[in-house]
């Protein structure tokens, strides 16, 4: 597991230190453990999970912009805890809906002593944020018309919308809703995961139009 590790995240052109490397594989170990009794993932190897979960989550790294973030229908923690321990310089609200998945969340924050990240117990609806988020996150969480009718709160005024998707059809491109853009669809390289994975970046049409 170590060695995927520190493969994949020279495949990823991602420097880390022994501590966060260590915060990486102590996730997949709390994860394999915990999946055992809670089936918080489908995925049930930890190699798999390093692989599936964890490089997954952090080929969206250098796509994120800004110092918010929001990772909604996060499950586990998913790719939001992958990404604060790599980027701990920012802050993130995992949102989940399911109480089960939120207490796994605190004991990773717990043992891992993170101090970026923040689990909520809410639908997504009835989650409300006064400063707004630069960024919000989804993965595997729904379509895209229907994560930003359910999302279009949580960003700030410049904020935006990513989703990690893994096969992206221009059906659902086309289905967003009118006061949305689809900025950019890029492809996306996971190590050792030969499937496609997208990274779908959406804005409000007004942000678009005001950028330039």
């Amino acid at each position: 597991m170590e060695n995927i590790l520190k493969t994949g995240l020279s495949e990823l052109s991602i420097t880390l230190s022994a501590n966060q490397q260590q915060q990486l594989m102590d996730f997949v170990v709390l994860l394999d453990k915990w999946n055992k009794a809670y089936n918080l993932t489908s995925v049930r190897q930890p190699k798999q999970m390093m692989i599936r979960h964890i490089l997954d989550s952090l080929a969206v790294s250098k796509h994120l912009q800004g110092e918010r973030f929001i990772d909604v229908g996060t499950g586990p923690g998913l790719p939001g805890i992958p990404l604060a321990i790599v980027n701990p310089e920012k802050q993130f609200v995992l949102l989940d809906s399911l109480g089960k998945r939120v207490r796994f969340q605190k004991q990773v924050i717990h043992e891992l002593k993170l101090n970026n990240v923040e689990p909520i117990n809410s639908r997504v609806e009835q989650y409300q944020s006064n400063l707004g988020f630069d960024m919000v996150l989804s993965r595997a969480f729904a379509s895209l018309k229907d994560m930003l009718e359910w999302c279009q709160h949580l960003p700030n005024e410049q904020g935006c919308f990513l989703a990690l998707k893994a096969n992206i059809e221009e059906q659902e491109l086309t289905a967003i809703q009118e006061e949305f853009k689809v900025r950019e669809v890029i492809p996306l390289q996971v190590p050792y995961l030969d499937e496609p994975r997208h990274l779908v970046s959406i804005s409000r049409s007004s942000a678009q139009s005001l950028e330039g």
